[in-house]
């Protein structure tokens, strides 16, 4: 794993600027692929934009995590699909970049969940688009190494019989006999749960 010393100000730098190039890329997109199917089983690619640019309250979320009964991932899902039905591409844009600088987080996140969701949000969308998207490395690192360690994705458990060794930065991860090389980005899908 990498061992990379940052603070929450140099964390939250990384968020502000992956947010910005996230609106940039998709600035051009044509109504077609908004429509596109993303990485997020159910979600289009407009629906990704909704979710990342989202101003929920505190009250809003913990409302919309009653009615999916508990259940996180039904409550993502059933609030950005509804943002997405009541804000155009380019309004959701507009408040993507005014969120931007926001420190707000989800209920019980750290510093880094915010960086993992945007990082891996722009493959989400890029990749079904096939479409280059690129983040750097040093900033994938510290939210791999969060994203692995992290009860919430699984990952330790999913790889726990695996070595993950990236190939385009000196970081390892585990001692099992099966070995999956691959740059740092797409061993953060992984960690996510995403196919890579």
């Amino acid at each position: 794993m990498g061992d990379m010393v940052m603070d929450d100000a140099q964390v939250q730098n990384w968020v502000r600027a992956e947010r910005l190039a996230l609106a940039d890329f998709l600035e051009d997109l044509t109504p077609g692929e908004w429509a596109t199917p993303s990485l997020c089983p159910g979600w289009t690619i407009h629906d990704v934009l909704a979710h990342v640019s989202t101003t929920d309250t505190l009250r809003e979320t913990l409302v919309a995590v009653l009615r999916a009964k508990g259940n996180w991932n039904r409550m993502n899902a059933d609030l950005a699909t509804t943002r997405a039905a009541r804000h155009t591409p380019a309004e959701l844009l507009t408040e993507l970049r005014a969120f931007a600088d926001s420190t707000r987080r989800a209920p019980g996140a750290g510093v880094l969940d915010p960086l993992v969701d945007i990082i891996v949000h722009g493959q989400d969308i890029a990749r079904p688009l096939a479409r280059p998207y690129e983040t750097p490395v040093d900033r994938v690192v510290p939210a791999l190494d969060y994203a692995i360690a992290s009860r919430f994705y699984g990952a330790e458990k999913r790889f726990r019989a695996t070595r993950l060794t990236a190939t385009d930065t000196d970081w390892t991860y585990g001692e099992g006999p099966e070995d999956i090389k691959a740059p740092a980005i797409d061993l953060l899908l992984l960690a996510t749960g995403r196919p890579a």
